[in-house]
């Protein structure tokens, strides 16, 4: 007995969506393509519904950019660029554990000593700060403005440097500002850093950021979980 066709209602229901954000998902690549009936109507089966599964469990942890183009490698059979995409998003949020670890470091450090020497090596230029954070120079120049960095001025030419206590504050405030944080709260933040402050603001950011990221893995862990299912689904060993 062939298996009972899915209407987009029916995929729908499971998550309380729109029939419509259905048919958007399927428009944008994100479930395959549905077969169409004698009369037109979009034909799913549980192939799609489970792509659904997947996608809306991506979704939490990697962005709906990066889960959206996990699902249309999958759909390919590309494996090889949704391992890829995993391994990026993995990386990126350990770069971002080690960062947090570093800043509640820096507190500890920072309190308790006076600040070090600082070697000229670490120095960036804007453009290589701005390239190692993915960002645009102007946004730098921003925080600036707003007294998030600080960088130093070349005798010479004038251009910004930002030496290493810089490149820290700035990659805080990337994360920080990745986290939905406003540039007021960062400032204050990055103040309290410059300073060693230790004061029930800055641990409750410290903790904010801390818990986001636990939910974060978490997400990650079940969105791997769906996709795993569906990419069985679509090679049955």
């Amino acid at each position: 007995m062939a298996p009972r066709a899915l209407r987009p209602v029916d995929l729908a229901r499971e998550h309380g969506l729109s029939t419509q954000a259905v048919r958007n998902y399927e428009d944008d690549g994100i479930l395959p393509a549905a077969e169409r009936g004698a009369t037109g109507y979009r034909r799913y089966s549980a192939v799609h519904a489970q792509a659904l599964r997947a996608f809306l469990a991506l979704r939490p942890g990697y962005g709906h950019q990066t889960a959206a183009a996990m699902m249309r490698a999958a759909h390919r059979r590309d494996e090889e660029t949704v391992f890829r995409l995993l391994d990026r998003a993995h990386a990126d949020l350990l770069r971002e554990r080690d960062t947090l670890d570093e800043v509640a470091a820096a507190l500890g450090a920072l309190a308790t000593a006076p600040a070090p020497e600082r070697d000229r090596a670490g120095t960036l230029t804007i453009g290589a700060l701005a390239h190692q954070l993915g960002m645009h120079p102007a946004s730098l120049r921003k925080w600036e403005e707003a007294g998030i960095v600080r960088p130093e001025r070349d005798r010479a030419t004038g251009h910004r440097l930002y030496p290493p206590d810089a490149v820290r504050d700035a990659r805080a405030a990337r994360h920080l500002r990745r986290g939905g944080y406003p540039l007021a709260q960062i400032r204050v933040f990055v103040e309290q850093l410059r300073a060693a402050g230790d004061t029930p603001a800055l641990e409750d950011v410290l903790q904010g950021w801390r818990a986001r990221l636990r939910r974060q893995s978490r997400a990650m862990l079940e969105g791997g979980h769906q996709l795993d299912v569906y990419l069985a689904m679509l090679d049955p060993a």
